[in-house]
């Protein structure tokens, strides 16, 4: 009866209910089969015919098997069919690699890219491409193997080892590809000119110059999936958990150890030659598993064959659109196509198992900042964040000396005209600009987070901030001309249309704070999908576009300040206002309707104001991360759980958080620049990893 039960658990999802029994169906296995040798016949026939040079089947096939030496033959032979060879290689392997992961940690969440080990092998490459040129082309599966596997190991660490859950290890996997994305932004920032070609292909690309790419991976691939083959019975096994495992003859940790190396074996060799494309291993054995095939022996090599079907497909659909929008890459196309999928499963392994997040560090380990008063903490941060407004203008890439900015802010004489110009009309307005963005964006992750009562709501966590600049790209590519307030309209239109997308999705479950941050994070997938296509479509390069995404106080000027001004002007009195509804909304909700408080119509009330807050800052400095996460946090350490209380902390923190990370960006590598976003989220995911291991270790006492 366990072993029934653990075997519906892995492949549904979800408990076993009323003795309910899971069967293999070999004859699905078969069927499944050939329609995806069929399928994927199609398809590659159909891929192959996509380009600028219209070929039809017929043309295609005649290269293929009678090549007279033609330019069509030369096409077919050095550009498309490597192409769909590659595509192949690249999405049998992840859902090989996606099968692996699930069944040694039994984890339906797991794949190469919710366990970190796609963003790990990227992160390895391109910081070779950085130091080592040379080492990175001669050595770039090794380099993709110990990124990938250090990335997936530290990210099952992080969620708990073999004690992890589901959605824990999928949390986990987001920290550790959040933190390692950011990196590896900055370093495509910095070193344009050496990791040149790198940004398409870190979305996930397919594009092929000759046959290198698949002479290079397939006898990896082959012989990984050919070694995950074998060891279907083992895996078989192991889904059915450790104790059983052992009791039929298994040696554990000999089996998980090499599985798990096989995994990152082929998610490396898949990333090291087309990218991180993410999604295959969750997509491929998932709609496999649905049709009955539980078995590991029938369930690799049909996993193989659909997982290439996926792979191929979503780079047909993409080509099709390169006349009109560019060379889109699939791991944007498979984006769209996973999150949903992500979504689904989402609420499936989370139903009935309650919220497996972090909660909240404050109550247990702030008691002693408390001591500090409360007016304390106001005046001292205010006073931290007044020297760093001031002192911050001396830095850049013209050093002052401190004596001539503090003569150009207060009108007084012995400054020089031109360091006056450059505070008054540059650095100043920035910096206020800094101050107003990073304040908005954590109220809003304060009022979110007392919405769901979930210490993860950050606006970038689930969702709110991909959403506003999904708006905002799409005026700026559509509707160039447009600028100002537009910009702040097609912002919030973004952020309401995501926050009520996600809201719709969780409330199902009722809000639970785990099935909230999945779906935020497939939500904001899909978001960062959109928003890549969009910076294609529009033409920016690549510095540009990376600059964008992460979120920059650049060229910021007193033009964009009164409306960031305006929202806070009106909205932070309202949110004041909703404070003692924010404290009573986070009791029962028949407790707060007990206190005289509506608590649907007080969170809808908080959550708009915290949408708002969020699309305004995103519309001024785009897409920063983590400070809606950070803020709320620090400053409940300092004063408690009191909303009226709160607020102003959490302005005064925010801003200050931006306003370091804006002086950080602009004065490390002077007169090089960091955008802000990247080093905000550079402090905020360690912070995020010890926030779940600070919640590791308490579940571990408890």
């Amino acid at each position: 009866m366990k072993m029934k039960k653990n075997l519906h658990i892995l492949h549904t999802g979800q408990p076993q209910t009323q003795g309910a029994t899971v069967k293999g169906r070999p004859a699905a296995g078969w069927i499944m089969g050939i329609s995806g040798i069929v399928l994927l016949a199609l398809i590659s026939l159909l891929h192959i015919m996509q380009g600028e040079a219209g070929l039809t089947a017929e043309r295609v096939l005649q290269a293929i098997l009678q090549p007279s030496g033609e330019k069509e033959d030369h096409i077919v032979w050095t550009a498309r069919l490597p192409r769909t060879a590659i595509g192949f290689l690249a999405g049998g392997s992840l859902a090989v690699a996606g099968i692996l992961l699930q069944a040694l940690t039994r984890n339906p969440l797991a794949s190469a890219s919710t366990f970190g080990i796609n963003a790990g092998a990227y992160f390895a490459v391109v910081a070779a491409s950085v130091a080592a040129p040379a080492l990175a082309s001669s050595l770039s599966l090794p380099l993709a193997l110990l990124g990938g596997g250090g990335a997936g190991l530290f990210a099952y660490l992080l969620a708990g080892g073999s004690r992890s859950t589901p959605v824990r290890m999928a949390l986990s996997g987001m920290i550790v590809s959040l933190t390692l994305a950011a990196v590896t932004s900055a370093l495509l920032l910095l070193f344009e000119n050496e990791t040149r070609g790198l940004y398409l292909w870190g979305s996930g690309s397919l594009v092929q110059l000759g046959w290198g790419g698949f002479l290079y991976a397939w006898p990896w691939i082959a012989g990984g999936s050919a070694a995950a083959w074998f060891m279907a019975k083992n895996l078989d096994a192991m889904a059915l958990g450790d104790e059983m495992a052992q009791s039929l003859g298994q040696h554990v940790t000999r089996v998980r150890t090499a599985g798990l190396l096989l995994a990152v074996l082929l998610a490396a060799i898949t990333v090291s030659v087309v990218g991180p494309i993410g999604f295959i291993g969750l997509i491929a054995p998932h709609l496999l598993r649905l049709v009955g095939i539980v078995r590991h022996r029938l369930l690799i090599p049909t996993a193989f064959l659909w997982g290439a079907v996926i792979v191929l497909g979503a780079d047909m659909f993409a080509m099709m659109f390169r006349s009109s929008i560019g060379q889109l890459p699939v791991g944007a196309v498979t984006a769209l196509i996973g999150a949903p999928w992500l979504i689904w499963l989402a609420g499936r392994v989370s139903r009935g198992k309650g919220s497996d997040v972090p909660k909240s560090s404050s109550q247990s380990t702030g008691a002693h900042l408390r001591h500090v008063p409360y007016l304390g903490w106001a005046a001292g941060l205010a006073v931290v964040l007044a020297a760093l407004m001031i002192g911050g203008q001396a830095f850049g890439g013209i050093r002052l000396p401190l004596q001539e900015v503090v003569s150009a802010l207060f009108g007084s004489s012995g400054g020089s005209e031109m360091s006056s110009s450059l505070v008054m009309k540059l650095r100043l307005p920035r910096t206020l600009i800094a101050a107003l963005a990073g304040a908005a964006l954590a109220l809003s992750g304060l009022l979110l987070q007392s919405v769901v009562r979930n210490p993860l709501a950050d606006p970038s966590i689930i969702g709110v901030t991909q959403g506003a600049g999904v708006g905002v790209l799409t005026l700026l590519v559509f509707y160039p001309g447009l600028g100002g307030y537009y910009l702040s309209a097609a912002a919030c239109a973004g952020a309401v249309l995501t926050a009520g997308l996600v809201y719709l999705l969780s409330v199902r479950s009722g809000l639970q704070p785990a099935v909230l941050a999945l779906i935020g994070m497939a939500v904001s997938a899909m978001g960062a999908a959109i928003i890549n296509i969009l910076v294609i479509k529009s033409g920016m390069s690549a510095a540009a576009g990376l600059a964008w995404l992460a979120g920059s106080t650049y060229a910021k000027g007193w033009p964009q300040l009164p409306q960031l001004g305006v929202v806070l002007l009106i909205l932070v009195p309202l949110a004041l206002w909703q404070a003692k509804r924010m404290d009573m909304i986070q009791f029962t909700d028949e407790s707060s309707s007990g206190l005289g408080v509506n608590p649907a119509r007080s969170r809808l009330i908080i959550g708009i104001l915290g949408v708002l807050l969020a699309a305004a800052a995103v519309a001024t400095v785009g897409t920063v991360g983590f400070i809606g996460l950070i803020a709320p946090h620090a400053v409940r350490l300092m004063a408690g759980p009191t909303h009226r209380k709160l607020v102003p902390l959490t302005l005064l923190f925010g801003a200050l958080l931006l306003v370091l990370a804006d002086f950080v960006g602009r004065a490390v590598l002077a007169p090089v620049e960091i955008p802000s976003g990247l080093v905000a989220a550079l402090l905020g995911a360690p912070y995020f990893v010890w926030l779940m291991y600070a919640s590791s270790r308490s579940t571990k006492r408890s």
